[in-house]
């Protein structure tokens, strides 16, 4: 890992209080023609990096912001240390004379920049500075995170240290064979967060390292995720359970009806809680009982709505949130609340769009303890509705286009259904051309008498 550099202007948030606010960063060099800067604002501060072009011409950009009000996260939220290494991050993406005899890129580099990316398009998407899941994963498993109230400091892995022109095929496979027992599902969406970080910067790696080799698992991912998805198939008497149970939760919590309808849209479209978030009132299309799902973000060139026809019951429960609301507004929308100061009471502040699958977390607990299945999880309802689709023998590519995925994904993850699905269709065009059976013992048939 690239040599920190040390300042006593900069180290602390402390001392950068105490700067006057100017017009221009407060620089530190970090490597040749490289520096960090720190911009002082009114209510905080910004990390910039500067590069020398040449020719007396820098080219400068931010790369975070200071830790002065919130505790640095590594992520949007920068201490100096993570800015240097963002900085550095940031000059490798730039071809200029100077950048030769700046310290090495190394794996930590590389990923540092790549946290600070998904952090800023995840705090868009939501519209509030979020920590990416990608970020919580690369720190615990690859950067390294201090202590942070009841979890202990993980130390860096030996990877992040390693400079990218010298990673290879070793790096790698050490690197996943020391990973801890994890799910491999989970650790598959690690290892997926690494490649796309190195990848981010390919041209930094050896040409004849191929990333997504050295990286693979022995284990069959996909048959793991079959049998997860087996055991949270529900029947059509379970998923009224979990409804009612919703319902209950809704009343007795003082929902006023938010997170009733948030789990009766869930089941009704089948869709993902990330398109459920951003659906807007237009997308209610009660007259036409349907609703419009906008696609996921998952894949490449898409775009639009997804139709999907629902029950008159889901119409009705959408209706109040529907009349009388401007179409851009979300349309699934929960209170907001805050604490009173000088109080440990909260009051509400106001409605705003559901943001993250946690914003439900302890009210689903609160659903399913109710309904008594303590195992299901709120992805069952996807699940559950991909199935449904394909019993009733609608054809695999309207589920899949209906359920925002592939005709590959359905088959690979739902192959079970499809082959139940086919023997029902298979048995119900069977068609009976035995023979009656003799009508006595002894007795002939002569042909004409069959």
């Amino acid at each position: 890992m690239a040599k920190r550099v040390r300042d006593a202007q900069l180290e602390s948030r402390t001392a950068r209080a105490k700067l006057a606010q100017r017009g221009k960063p407060y620089y530190k060099a970090i490597g040749v023609g490289l520096h960090v800067g720190y911009r002082k604002g009114k209510t905080g501060g910004v990390w910039v990096a500067r590069l020398y072009k040449g020719e007396q011409d820098y080219l400068v950009q931010k790369v975070g912001v200071a830790d002065d009000v919130r505790d640095a996260d590594g992520a949007a939220i920068l201490d100096f240390w993570q800015a240097q290494a963002a900085a550095r991050a940031f000059a490798a993406t730039v071809e200029t004379p100077s950048t030769a005899d700046v310290a090495p890129l190394t794996v930590a580099d590389v990923v540092t920049a790549y946290v600070v990316t998904r952090d800023v398009r995840d705090s868009r998407r939501r519209g509030r500075a979020v920590r990416s899941d990608a970020s919580r994963r690369l720190h615990r498993y690859v950067l390294g995170q201090g202590k942070r109230g009841a979890h202990v400091a993980v130390p860096a892995a030996p990877l992040a240290g390693v400079a990218m022109a010298a990673l290879n095929d070793e790096h790698l496979s050490a690197w996943r064979a020391g990973l801890p027992p994890l799910k491999e599902t989970t650790k598959q969406r690690l290892v997926n967060d690494l490649k796309a970080a190195l990848h981010s910067q390919r041209r930094h790696l050896p040409a004849a390292l191929i990333v997504n080799a050295a990286l693979r698992s022995d284990v069959d991912v996909d048959d793991s995720a079959d049998v997860a998805r087996e055991n949270q198939i529900l029947a059509d008497g379970q998923v009224v359970r979990l409804l009612v149970a919703a319902r209950q939760v809704d009343a007795e919590e003082g929902w006023d009806g938010d997170l009733y309808r948030l789990v009766l849209v869930l089941n009704a479209t089948g869709a993902r809680f990330s398109q459920i978030s951003r659906m807007r009132v237009r997308d209610a299309q009660l007259k036409e009982g349907r609703l419009m799902v906008p696609s996921s973000r998952k894949g490449k060139s898409k775009s639009g709505n997804i139709a999907v026809p629902v029950e008159p019951a889901v119409i009705e429960a959408s209706r109040p949130v529907v009349v009388g609301r401007t179409g851009d507004a979300p349309l699934l929308e929960r209170w907001q609340y805050r604490q009173i100061p000088g109080s440990i009471k909260w009051e509400r502040n106001g409605r705003g769009p559901w943001q993250t699958s946690s914003d439900v977390a302890q009210a689903w607990k609160a659903i399913r303890e109710r309904a008594e299945m303590p195992t299901v999880i709120m992805y069952s309802l996807r699940h559950s509705s991909i199935v449904r689709g394909i019993r009733a023998n609608l054809p695999i590519r309207l589920v899949a286009a209906l359920h925002d995925t592939s005709v590959a994904m359905i088959e690979r993850h739902y192959g079970r259904w499809i082959v139940d699905g086919l023997e029902d269709m298979a048995r119900d065009a069977i068609v009976p051309l035995m023979p009656a059976p003799p009508l006595g013992e002894g007795k002939v048939l002569r042909i004409g008498e069959w």
